[in-house]
């Protein structure tokens, strides 16, 4: 194992201590100020359909975001494992009453629902998880791969285009340096209940 790849296992062990630090009070205040912060940024008056996740592992809680998102009669859709593209993620469209189940790795994800899926190309913005960010919009996922094999390519993309990227994450995730990986999609914006990173 090489000196990157034992440094990010490293940090991501770190961070996701740090985050599961947090206690129910404070990750209650967080979801509902990174809610209110992102529900105000001025670009999401453009965005109609809205990829998002249901959190995981002391993740951000997403909850109060999807409501508000709702509330703002956004289009959400949540993540699947692809069913023939093994290492990649489907978007499925996402509704209170969605039928869910568990994936291989126990996260809720909706049931398969061929007629709700959207192509990545409609969709207006995807909101990704991490487990650690830098200033510089890098960012340290939980090393599946996952999104970074099914926004490759969409890494060269202007702001102008769709969709647009952004990442969600607690401020206690940031670090000062995200070793970084030829295959990493760096990201344009990185929201946190206390402010927002635009690159």
């Amino acid at each position: 194992m090489n000196n990157i790849v034992t440094s990010r296992t490293e940090l991501r062990q770190l961070i996701r201590h740090r985050r599961q630090q947090l206690n129910p009070s404070q990750q209650h205040q967080a979801a509902q100020a990174l809610a209110g912060r992102f529900s105000q940024w001025p670009e999401l008056s453009d965005c109609q359909h809205i990829a998002l996740y249901l959190s995981n592992d002391s993740e951000l809680d997403t909850w109060p975001l999807i409501h508000a998102l709702w509330q703002q009669q956004k289009n959400i859709y949540l993540p699947l494992l692809h069913p023939f593209t093994a290492g990649h993620l489907i978007f499925q469209h996402f509704l209170p009453n969605t039928p869910m189940r568990s994936n291989q790795f126990g996260i809720p994800e909706p049931d398969w629902s061929c007629p709700d899926l959207i192509p990545l190309s409609e969709l207006d913005l995807i909101v990704t998880p991490l487990v650690a960010f830098d200033e510089q919009g890098n960012r340290l996922g939980m090393g599946g791969g996952f999104y970074d094999r099914t926004l490759a390519g969409f890494s060269a993309r202007t702001a102008a285009g769709s969709p647009r990227l952004v990442g969600i994450a607690h401020d206690c995730q940031q670090v000062e340096r995200i070793p970084v990986e030829a295959w990493d999609v760096p990201l344009p914006a990185i929201c946190t209940p206390a402010r927002f990173f635009l690159l």
